[in-house]
């Protein structure tokens, strides 16, 4: 998404939000439940001058989706940007990935995101779709297991766990991803 504004006044920034259902949207839409906020860019503040933003989606998914801005000042007030609607079509993932957990630091809650490749790459299933043993799992500094968000058996494609850290403490965390005899390991900060 890439975007602009002539002009700031106590601009604080914009939630980008998506929603990926099928039914038509109108530009008044009122519900707020078929929206995700999916990121955030921090605003310039007050500006004479044009501003250039931009964001990446890195997991929409496929079909239509549409999106929008909300752009909000520093005294909290806010207002929606029109909708623009996007066809993406279904994608055959070819990586194993773990994406950065949203938002990060977090409090008490965050988001994880991972993909599951189409296409096995081991030698003897070459090309093969197949299901794939996954875990996903925290771990504290030490490096103990604190908690297990995924195990078991998932198809290929994108998926999205959250993470509840109410009973923990402050401090930093890795989560582990393991499918196909191979780990991604990223960490996060969980601020109290």
């Amino acid at each position: 998404l890439n975007w602009q504004t002539a002009t700031e006044v106590n601009n604080y920034g914009f939630e980008i939000l998506r929603s990926a259902q099928n039914d038509s949207h109108s530009e008044e839409q009122s519900d707020e439940e078929s929206w995700e906020k999916i990121g955030f860019v921090q605003g310039h503040g007050n500006s004479n001058s044009p501003k250039y933003y931009s964001y990446k989606d890195e997991n929409p998914g496929s079909g239509t989706i549409s999106y929008r801005l909300r752009q909000i000042d520093t005294d909290g007030k806010f207002e929606y940007s029109e909708i623009v609607k996007v066809e993406i079509e279904e994608q055959h993932l070819t990586k194993f990935e773990l994406y950065q957990n949203y938002p990060n630091p977090f409090n008490p809650s965050t988001t994880i995101k991972f993909a599951i490749p189409s296409v096995v790459t081991s030698p003897d299933r070459i090309g093969t779709k197949q299901s794939v043993q996954t875990s996903l799992k925290i771990y504290d500094i030490l490096g103990r297991e604190v908690a297990t968000l995924v195990n078991e058996t998932l198809k290929p494609g994108n998926y999205e766990v959250n993470f509840d850290a109410n009973r923990l403490s402050s401090g930093m965390y890795f989560y582990s991803l393991t499918t196909s005899g191979k780990t991604i390991i990223k960490k996060m900060m969980l601020i109290r």
